[in-house]
């Protein structure tokens, strides 16, 4: 549980800052799920984690 702020106690930066975490968080409730891949590769995502191998090749474009 965490303890009860005086709202008074937080700076304009910080109310400015919540407001704008809280609009984001909005919109990416609001935007439609993405569209799922079919025929794609299993495991991880290879552009986040720099893993081009296909059957234990290494791949390069």
């Amino acid at each position: 549980m965490e303890p009860e702020t005086d709202p008074r106690d937080i700076p304009d930066a910080a109310r400015r800052a919540l407001a704008e975490a809280e609009a984001r968080r909005k919109a990416a409730q609001s935007r439609p799920p993405l569209a799922v891949e079919l025929g794609g590769r299993d495991g991880p995502e290879p552009v986040r984690y720099g893993d081009w191998e296909r059957r234990g090749i290494a791949v390069d474009f």
